[in-house]
């Protein structure tokens, strides 16, 4: 690291390099100037200063598989290729007992978690989710359910007439575990009104997110890049993100998605390029200094980009997924099929010359490899 230091000659640049090597938090305009500024080299060097200072030399993952009720939404957002109407022949709205087949399909399986996410049905309000969540822990009671985006639970809490406080410790005590951190898109209101107008908006989604923190609910945070946003957007995006965790401490990692553009209104688009997929990740590492993980999420970048992603800070490539996701693989993600056996995770892993950690939801570590 302090070799990288003699070779920037840029005094700005090295003075943030110094904070980063220091253990120093950076400000906005700091990690702007690291968008815009460094190379990839260095930016690679100081995110993985920052992850080995969090989590040594390991990397996380987990046994999952995901769920999706429904692909009927209420919502319209122009980056989805997931959403359908109702009449739509491609829509689908599972009954509880349909999801609890999916449940029973991994009964042999050593899988820890279910991951349920979905469009927004306009019909359903939250009895709906509380029975599945009592059918799902009646039958595996030891399965960690982490469920329900904050635009999911906005709309239900709004349907039932419930605050997030109560409609939160309703769905806790139903069986809710965690929540995942879909739905952030991009935090600034005027990009918002455009990609996904009427949605949950970022007020809302952060309220969401801390009332289940102070439910002792833990959540995951996520930002959708490469559209029309710039750098500024994405630095403003994660200074909310961290601000709330420096309150709360309930977010467990931060994960950049990125816009794909097969099948919906924004594909005239161009999608962001590999060395912009590691610039973005590298200063997600190096910002969010209160986050302990930073996950890239395979189904989404393919397996190589994964690999790469490791050299710029990641340290959790989520879980072996088994197939069970189409909301990315319809947008055109480079996984069309998205399944990887621990083994193969294992592997991956110990290629980059990092060991592997099982872990659980909350990131207690199960096994190292």
């Amino acid at each position: 690291m302090i070799s990288y230091l003699q070779h920037i000659s840029d005094r700005r640049i090295q003075d943030i390099a110094r904070k980063v090597h220091d253990g120093e938090r950076i400000n906005p305009d700091e990690g702007l100037l690291l968008f815009n500024e460094a190379g990839l080299p260095l930016l690679s060097a100081l995110a993985r200063t920052v992850r080995e200072r969090l989590n040594d030399n390991l990397v996380f993952f987990n046994r999952n598989f995901h769920i999706e009720p429904t692909n009927i939404c209420v919502n319209n957002c122009l980056f989805c290729s997931y959403r359908k109407n109702p009449s739509d022949p491609e829509s689908w709205q599972y009954r509880i007992e349909e999801i609890l087949g999916i449940v029973k399909q991994f009964d042999n399986l050593p899988v820890t978690e279910v991951h349920i996410t979905g469009g927004v049905h306009p019909e359903r309000d939250i009895s709906f989710y509380c029975d599945l969540l009592k059918a799902i822990k009646k039958h595996r009671p030891e399965l960690h359910i982490k469920a329900f985006s904050a635009v999911e639970l906005d709309y239900m809490f709004r349907k039932s007439e419930l605050t997030a406080e109560k409609g939160l410790t309703i769905l806790k005590e139903c069986g809710l575990d965690s929540i995942p951190g879909g739905g952030a898109e991009i935090f600034d209101t005027g990009i918002r009104n455009k990609i996904c107008p009427g949605k949950t908006s970022a007020e809302r989604w952060l309220e969401i997110h801390s009332k289940a923190h102070q439910a002792g609910i833990q959540s995951n945070a996520t930002m959708l890049y490469g559209h029309i946003e710039d750098y500024s957007h994405r630095i403003v995006h994660m200074e909310m993100l961290r601000q709330l965790q420096d309150r709360t401490g309930g977010f467990n990692a931060f994960i950049p998605l990125k816009f794909k553009r097969l099948n919906n209104p924004m594909s005239g688009i161009p999608e962001t390029s590999t060395l912009e997929d590691m610039k973005n990740y590298a200063v997600s590492r190096i910002y969010l200094n209160n986050f302990r993980h930073i996950k890239a999420y395979w189904p989404m970048l393919g397996r190589d980009q994964t690999r790469m992603s490791l050299s710029f800070g990641t340290d959790d490539l989520d879980g072996t997924i088994e197939n069970t996701t189409k909301i990315y693989s319809m947008a055109g993600a480079e996984e069309k099929n998205p399944a990887l056996d621990p083994q193969e995770l294992i592997s991956l892993i110990k290629k980059e010359g990092f060991t592997p950690a099982e872990r659980d939801s909350c990131y207690n570590i199960l096994r190292k490899y």
